[in-house]
C-alpha cells in the first residue's frame, strides 16, 4: 500500500483538529465550569464559512477587507476548528464586576458576556494552538472565522466564537498576508 502526501497530509490535520479540540475541552476553566465547545469544519461546511466570512468582509466595505483576505486563507486549510463560548455568567454576584456590571443578573440582563467566559475561551485557545505547534500543523487563531461562523449558527447558542484554520503545505497560508 502507497499512501500519498495529500493523504497523510489530511489524516494529520484531522487527527490534530481531533487533539485540538480535546485540549480546549480540559483547559481550566474558572469556577471549574465549562461553558465550551467545539466543532471540526471541511469541505462543504468550511466553504459555506468562507462564503459567510466573504459576505461580510464585502456587507463592511473598505474596512472589512480583511475579512476577504481570511477567507482566502481559510480556503486554503484543510481543516478549521471552532471553539465557542457560552454568555453564562459564573454566578458570582456583587463579589465579582469585572465585566463592568453590578452583578451577574445585570450581565446577563444586558447581554453582555461574562469577563471568565472571555478567559475560559483564551486558555482554551492558547491549548489548542499549543497541540497544533507540538504537531505541526499551521495554524492561526481568526476572529474572523468566528464571527462568520456565529452569523451562521455553526455552534448554535453559543456566541463568542474563534476560528483556527489548520493547513499542512509547503508553505503556510496564514502568514506573510497583506496588512489591511
Amino acid at each position: 500500500m502507497i499512501l500519498k502526501s495529500q493523504d497523510t497530509e489530511l489524516s494529520a490535520v484531522l487527527n490534530a483538529a481531533n487533539a485540538i479540540c480535546a485540549a480546549a475541552r480540559t483547559a481550566p476553566k474558572a469556577c471549574a465550569i465549562d461553558h465550551l465547545d467545539t466543532a471540526v469544519l471541511t469541505d462543504a461546511d468550511k466553504d459555506k464559512l468562507t462564503a459567510e466570512m466573504r459576505k461580510i468582509g464585502r456587507a463592511i466595505g473598505e474596512r472589512g477587507k480583511f475579512f476577504i483576505r481570511d477567507a482566502d486563507n481559510t480556503d486554503k486549510a484543510q481543516a478549521v476548528v471552532l471553539i465557542g463560548a457560552k454568555y453564562e455568567t459564573r454566578r458570582l454576584g456583587a463579589m465579582c464586576g469585572l465585566c463592568g456590571f453590578k452583578n451577574c443578573s445585570e450581565c446577563t440582563e444586558a447581554g453582555a458576556a461574562c469577563v471568565f467566559t472571555a478567559m475560559d475561551l483564551g486558555i482554551a485557545l492558547g491549548s489548542a494552538v499549543s497541540i497544533a505547534a507540538d504537531l505541526r500543523i499551521d495554524n492561526r487563531i481568526m476572529f474572523t472565522v468566528g464571527k462568520a461562523a456565529a452569523a451562521i449558527g455553526l455552534l448554535g447558542e453559543y456566541k463568542m466564537i474563534i476560528g483556527i484554520p489548520l493547513s499542512v503545505s509547503g508553505k503556510t497560508p496564514f502568514f506573510d498576508r497583506e496588512r489591511i
